[in-house]
């Protein structure tokens, strides 16, 4: 015959998930089902209960779970909790005590950030995370088409026998890399704007609203004045390698575990408690995640902003001339 316990236990409302109640005969079959992932977590209710009840005692329960399956024990947790509140509820009244004088603080919490701010702080990490990573991704295979790729096809040779500058060249082709990185860039966020708006991936009218409101035309344009020194810098890292590889499979064997090195930094956004500060505006690719975020946030400092894209403009400059270097000389290029 079922306990009082099992029978609270079948009777959780839907609120808590979807469940089925499967009885075994003894634990150590209990544990043999959790084991082959047939049961999600068992709970071994002792023969006493009802008199435990009856008694005013407490049941002692065991709760099985598997420590690998993430967020069984929290389940659990719930179920039991739940039915410990009701039936603490019932001794309150059959003892005639009221619940308020068991109580001595009753605590609010008020969260004073918006809603703008809380998706900011807690999910602005990602979208400079997919832009950086898709804009790498888009400089990468350009820069090794055309400064490897055309060392292989033997082009190379005939394209500087023209009589246009050594540093046009270079701009000429650098201006295509980065423009490649910013078109990946560019449909990873047309991508993500369609997702929400045509394929109604969000359906909550108040979060959609927030995503409107970040998604603006003065957000957009201040994203990319960051991403566009960014990508230079990118393709900047990228040139020199490029250059000096001798066949495409070397340039890419070299240039393809930056991506690593670059997303990396990239991540560091979505790490709790790390905000752009005159330190952090220094490093670079971290400095650009942790600015984005600060916008989506709109909790943005001008002089940090500021300081930021000074720093990645100054390591653009600096990659290009590099470059430069690279690409003029003769031994590298041939």
């Amino acid at each position: 015959m079922p306990s009082r316990l099992d029978t609270e236990l079948a009777n959780l409302p839907k609120e808590l998930g979807k469940k089925e109640i499967i009885p075994v005969k003894d634990t150590a079959e209990l544990i043999q089902l959790i084991r082959k992932d047939s049961l999600q977590f068992g709970i071994y209710i002792p023969g006493e209960t009802d008199a435990c009840l009856e008694e005013k005692e407490p049941v002692m329960l065991s709760i099985f779970f598997n420590g690998t399956d993430v967020g069984m024990i929290e389940r659990a947790k719930a179920y039991i909790e739940y039915v410990s509140e009701k039936l603490k509820k019932e001794r309150y009244r059959e003892l005639n005590i009221k619940e308020t004088a068991l109580t001595p603080i009753a605590s609010t919490y008020r969260n004073i950030a918006s809603n703008k701010e809380m998706i900011g702080k807690l999910a602005g990490g990602i979208l400079p995370y997919i832009f950086i990573a898709f804009g790498f991704l888009g400089c990468m295979y350009p820069a090794i088409d055309l400064f490897t790729g055309e060392k292989e096809r033997g082009t190379i040779e005939t394209l500087l026998t023209t009589p246009v500058p050594r540093w046009k060249l270079l701009f000429g082709k650098m201006g295509v890399v980065v423009l490649s990185g910013l078109l990946a860039a560019t449909f990873a966020l047309l991508g993500l704007i369609l997702s929400i708006e045509v394929f109604h991936l969000i359906e909550d009218p108040e979060f959609l609203d927030v995503i409107h409101e970040i998604l603006s035309p003065g957000f957009i344009l201040l994203l990319y004045l960051l991403l566009l020194p960014l990508t230079v810098f990118f393709a900047g890292v990228m040139i020199p390698l490029a250059v000096r590889a001798k066949s495409f499979k070397e340039a890419q064997s070299v240039i393809s575990p930056l991506n690593i090195v670059i997303v990396l930094p990239a991540m560091i956004g979505m790490f709790p408690g790390i905000e752009l500060n005159a330190v952090t505006a220094l490093i670079p690719v971290v400095n650009v995640v942790l600015a984005t975020k600060e916008l989506i946030a709109g909790t943005l400092e001008w002089s940090l902003i500021g300081l930021s894209f000074a720093v990645m403009c100054g390591l653009a400059i600096i990659m290009v001339l590099l470059s430069y270097k690279r690409f003029g000389s003769e031994r590298s290029v041939l």
